[in-house]
């Protein structure tokens, strides 16, 4: 499951995004770190987007809460389940990751690909905020649901991922999970081939 992403969105688009859906975006403290990122791994920091009274906030937390076993909880199922006594957040990116067993019987590193949404630079994945059992600071976790068919054929699942009218229904959960926590229609997302600098 996806345990690599990229955020290269500068803070003039999320200002000009939640311009649009009319929602004041403010930021926390000196801001988060919006350096271009191709590569976020788990336990890294990264920006969130959290719902406040008046609008929303840009902040950032650590990906992937540890569990009581300390392993690190980066995906978790959304089907079935109710998120309405959750925190919600928006985690933004410009690509999610995959691997596959390499088609190369010869190569040592698996094959790595690159999702992106078509049209768009950026979009947002529906996650959760959770406490971190052994420091107990709260961190952000991604929803997954069944992959649509452009995922399919890489992995049997695939972050759960939200359209814009879609943010703030879920940051209120203004409308059912499985209304807003299912797979993408077909060419929604291009993939291609990247290079992996390490083995995964």
């Amino acid at each position: 499951m996806c345990n690599e992403y990229g955020n290269r969105i500068p803070y003039r688009r999320y200002v000009g995004e939640f311009s649009h859906l009319k929602l004041r975006l403010s930021v926390s403290g000196n801001g988060p770190d919006l350096s271009p990122r191709d590569e976020i791994h788990i336990r890294d920091t990264a920006p969130v987007i959290l719902r406040t009274p008046d609008g929303v906030e840009l902040t950032e937390l650590t990906w992937a809460p540890r569990d009581r076993n300390k392993k690190p909880v980066f995906n978790f199922r959304s089907e079935k389940r109710s998120f309405a006594k959750s925190t919600r957040c928006l985690i933004p990116a410009s690509h999610f990751v995959e691997f596959t067993t390499p088609t190369d019987p010869g190569k040592k590193r698996k094959d790595k690909w690159r999702f992106t949404l078509v049209g768009a630079d950026w979009f947002a994945i529906a996650g959760l905020v959770r406490a971190d059992t052994i420091d107990h600071a709260d961190c952000f976790t991604m929803l997954t649901t069944a992959p649509g068919p452009d995922v399919a054929r890489y992995h049997d699942r695939q972050v759960a991922v939200l359209a814009p009218a879609d943010w703030l229904a879920w940051l209120d959960l203004s409308r059912p999970e499985a209304d807003l926590l299912r797979p993408l229609p077909p060419a929604t997302l291009k993939v291609e081939q990247v290079e992996a600098k390490q083995a995964i």
